[in-house]
């Protein structure tokens, strides 16, 4: 049933992504981010409000701030890297840091043992995360337009303007993966009689840590109605991603679960491919492969 719960969470995530995504190619994407967060809070308050939960323990409340803080730092860089440097490195690199360090710390500290066939899986899902995060040269980034694939003359040209611009965004591109980590390991850590509130709380800070950072980004809240519909929709699938990624990890070992929630870079490329009519690179169908093999490896733990 864990494994069941993580893929869930993996398409509520991958799905809020590919939403977030298509306002992000006309709208700034750290706004959009807030508005998906807001929604996403708002949301997480029903649960509470018909169970009359009691406030959970500090400790709980404290391992939700954290996430919050994790998602809201995590967005905010990865938005940032995107729209510094090229998407086909930063958000593979954030990718497999994002994933890579939960499955470490929940073998290392958690004493996390799963068996052979789910290690292999464990293993072979971050190349395969690589692999998927990989987008075309066209890719349009977050915050403008669709950037056009470079000529080989232009690609010559820009080279040492590429190199001066890559560093810092790959340097952001890890900060967001840590951050994403953060997030997948510190609501792992909340128990389970703790209820919902720490939910409540991971979303609210999350708010705060992307509406605090609106300065250094230039980013603006004012969006289109419509777009602002399309963002809430992206935030409400985002908190029932966290819930149940959240119950996953309650039934299932932490590097079985992050590694499984965090396949869902495959959801957005799949959705391009059947409404946006995207074509899928080689390397991303052999990560959708990849995906799909660690999926049954872990499925045997």
């Amino acid at each position: 049933m864990g494994e069941l719960l993580a893929l869930a969470s993996a398409l509520c995530f991958g799905t809020t992504h590919f939403l977030s995504g298509l306002v992000s190619r006309r709208r700034h994407g750290v706004t959009v981010a807030a508005w998906a967060q807001m929604a996403g809070t708002v949301v997480s308050l029903i649960p509470v409000l018909l169970t009359q939960g009691a406030t959970a323990p500090a400790p709980a409340l404290a391992w939700g701030a954290l996430s919050g803080l994790g998602t809201g730092v995590g967005v905010a860089c990865l938005y940032w890297s995107m729209n510094k440097g090229p998407m086909s490195v930063v958000v593979p690199v954030s990718d497999v840091t994002a994933v890579g360090l939960p499955v470490l710390a929940g073998i290392a500290l958690l004493g996390d043992r799963p068996s052979p066939p789910a290690l292999t899986g464990i293993a072979l899902g971050p190349p395969a995360l690589w692999l998927v995060s990989r987008g075309e040269r066209g890719e349009a980034r977050p915050g403008g337009e669709a950037r056009p694939a470079a000529t080989p003359a232009a690609a010559r040209a820009g080279r040492a303007q590429g190199a001066d611009r890559l560093s810092p965004a790959l340097v952001m591109a890890l900060v967001a993966g840590v951050g994403l980590a953060v997030h997948f390991f510190a609501l792992a850590r909340i128990p389970a009689t703790a209820g919902w509130w720490p939910v409540v709380v991971s979303r609210a800070v999350s708010v705060a840590v992307i509406l605090a950072l609106f300065p250094a980004t230039g980013a603006r809240l004012r969006l289109p109605r419509r777009e602002v519909a399309v963002a809430a929709v992206a935030g409400v699938l985002g908190t029932v991603a966290t819930v149940l990624y959240l119950l996953a990890t309650r039934q299932e070992l932490l590097s079985v679960a992050v590694v499984l929630s965090a396949l869902y870079p495959a959801v957005p490329v799949l959705l391009a491919l059947t409404f946006l009519r995207e074509r899928i690179t080689r390397p991303q169908a052999v990560g959708l492969l990849g995906a799909g093999v660690a999926i049954g490896l872990i499925a045997l733990n």
